[in-house]
Parts: structure tokens; C-alpha cells; sequence
């Protein structure tokens, strides 16, 4: 929201307490070349860049040709129209056809938000998620209204669509995820 990174140290902090043989993946406020370079150089395996790709789209296309491999898009949308600025302000960018066009710049993964869903533990959008990825050669990784092992499940079921991962956090937060606790 500030327009640049301010939690650096937390980053380094976290890369330091996590087995090296993990992938680690940041997003929020990447507005620069220098920023990518930086947290690629702390050891971030992937930069997420959401917002910054939407309003400036060339940005995201140096950002794939300074750091092949390492940019992942964001596109966070509701009823398949891309939001942006912390999801305040709804564009008229139908999410398929601009995924496609970030593909084309050569980002390793599109992360795809339902902002309807996101933080609700309502269940991932998991119609809306594989009709992206059937859309794209990239991986998608589902984000918004992860809930419990079952949407964990239904996600591995169409994994073969294309859908590579997904982000998780209030189910977290809430222990909806503890697979030893369940007893499953």
C-alpha cells in the first residue's frame, strides 16, 4: 500500500527460518526492478506481482525478461473482472484474456484470487479456477475461500486441468487445516 517495500527485515527473517529447499514466493508492493533484484538476492524464489502488472503492464513484462522464472502474476477478480489497489477498484479486464496476455510475457504462474470468497471459508471457486487454467499453458494456483481439507481435495482432484497449488491463510489461522487434529 505504500508504494514500496517496508518489511524487509521480516522477509529476511522468514528466509532464514525456513529450509532452504523450500520455495519462498512475495508479493505485495513490487513496483521496481531493483525491488525484484533485491528480495531475488535475499533468497525469495518467486516474486508476485499483482496490481503493478494490471496498471502497467510493461512493468511485468521486464520483470519476465530481467528475471525469467521468477515472476508470478496476481490477478485477484470478482465475477471474472480483474480488481486492483488492495481490491478497492474493479477494472473492466475480463481475468482470462488478461492471464493469457501475462502468459505471453513469460510469468512462471498466474495466482488467482476470488475476492468474493477470499477470507470467507466459503470454499474455493473451483469452477472459475480450472476454466483460467484450461485457459493457460502456465500454472494457476487458487487463492480465496480455502476452508477445509475437503477444498484441499476437490483442488488435487483437477490438478491435471493445470492448478499447481493453493494459498491458504485464515483456514490456517482458524486450524481448519490441522490434518493430525482431524484424524484424517
Amino acid at each position: 500500500m505504500a508504494g514500496k517495500p517496508r518489511n524487509e527485515a521480516a522477509v529476511k527473517a522468514i528466509l532464514g527460518a525456513v529450509d532452504s529447499d523450500i520455495p519462498v514466493q512475495l508479493g505485495g508492493g513490487i513496483r521496481d526492478l531493483d525491488t525484484i533484484e533485491r528480495y531475488l538476492d535475499d533468497g525469495v524464489s518467486f516474486v508476485v506481482i499483482g496490481t503493478a502488472a494490471v496498471k502497467n503492464p510493461g512493468f511485468l513484462h521486464e520483470a519476465c525478461d530481467a528475471f525469467p522464472g521468477h515472476v508470478i502474476v496476481g490477478l485477484d477478480a470478482k465475477d471474472g473482472k480483474v480488481a486492483t489497489d488492495g481490491w478497492s477498484k474493479l477494472t473492466g479486464h475480463d481475468v482470462v484474456d488478461l492471464a493469457k496476455r501475462f502468459q505471453d510475457y513469460g510469468v512462471e504462474a498466474v495466482i488467482y484470487t476470488d475476492i468474493g470468497r477470499d477470507g470467507m471459508m466459503t470454499g474455493v471457486n473451483i469452477e472459475a479456477t480450472v476454466r483460467l487454467a484450461r485457459a493457460l499453458s502456465v500454472p494457476v494456483i487458487a487463492s480465496g475461500g480455502l476452508a477445509t481439507l475437503d477444498d484441499v481435495r476437490r483442488l488435487c482432484d483437477v490438478e491435471g486441468e493445470g492448478i499447481a497449488g493453493c494459498i491458504a491463510g485464515r483456514a490456517i489461522y482458524e486450524g481448519k487445516l490441522d490434518k493430525a487434529a482431524k484424524g484424517k
